[in-house]
């Protein structure tokens, strides 16, 4: 229940109220008046959130992707917290691991590739299980699903801002990691492209997967049963990459274009995906 505000409750002790029906009718009013403006600040909020939406007229696809990138990254700034959270979590099991394999450098630099794209893999699936909630709570999913712009292109923007902050922050800080298990530095390269390229595609991945249980209370169980089966081929195929610089000394360009078709498919699919799952999440 709302609390009444201060300016009721002085209202009433300046009139001393005594009747009982009198004071009801009083409170009554007050707290419409305080879900009113309740209610006007969540239409404040939400309309500021989809303003872009609403301006998708007149504008072409890559403008409209530009412009709503541009508004989701200036929301995930000014919540830092959100964006380095996978980040310390990359660097605390990276700390972690040499503490229990021991500090031989030939045993760490053979799993290093394994290491990496785990603990890559786990930091996704925990910014996954936060996808499209906020939206979801605050009811500007259901006006996303009601405005003029398509479903699928109006939930590429948030995934695109995500992975900017997470996937391509962790990929161009990978080296220092990678460094601290001893991989060798002709490694350094295939990691991080591996890395950027299977980020994104485990993103539209999670994207799919979120967009199916937003509306699950605690989905995130749920959501993990439904993406690890298709992260799982993302990540032999990307530490295999790394590998093939490592060990065997071959050519990584093989895995690398299969995780370029992977994130094309991708792309093409997962959009569509995500909009029939928002939808289906709506109607629960």
């Amino acid at each position: 229940m709302n609390r009444l505000p201060l300016w009721t409750h002085r209202a009433l002790r300046y009139l001393k109220i005594k009747s009982s029906l009198t004071a009801a009718l009083v409170v009554l009013w007050s707290s419409r008046v305080t879900k009113r403006r309740i209610w006007v600040l969540n239409y404040k909020r939400l309309t500021s959130r989809i303003i872009g939406v609403t301006e998708y007229q007149g504008q072409s696809g890559f403008e409209y992707l530009r412009a709503q990138t541009g508004r989701h990254l200036s929301l995930l700034i000014s919540k830092p917290s959100e964006m380095l959270n996978p980040l310390f979590f990359f660097l605390l099991v990276i700390i972690l691991f040499p503490i229990g394999l021991g500090p031989e450098r030939e045993v760490l630099s053979d799993l290093a590739p394994g290491i990496l794209w785990v603990v890559a893999l786990l930091s996704n699936l925990m910014i996954s299980q936060r996808l499209f909630v906020d939206d979801f709570d605050d009811g500007s999913l259901e006006q996303l699903v009601f405005a003029p712009v398509p479903l699928a292109l109006a939930a590429l923007p948030q995934l695109l801002a995500i992975w900017l902050t997470s996937g391509l922050l962790l990929a161009l800080v990978s080296p220092v990691f990678a460094l601290m298990l001893g991989l060798p530095e002709q490694a350094l390269i295939p990691l991080m492209s591996s890395l950027a390229l299977g980020s994104a595609v485990m993103c539209l991945l999670g994207g799919v997967g979120a967009a199916l249980t937003v509306g699950v209370q605690r989905g995130g169980i749920l959501l993990g049963l439904l993406i690890l089966p298709l992260y799982i081929p993302v990540l032999i195929v990307g530490s295999r990459a790394v590998t093939e610089a490592v060990l065997t000394g071959g050519d990584p360009t093989v895995p690398l274009a299969f995780l370029g078709a992977a994130l094309t498919a991708s792309l093409l699919l997962a959009p569509f995906a995500i909009a029939a799952g928002l939808r289906i999440s709506l109607e629960l």
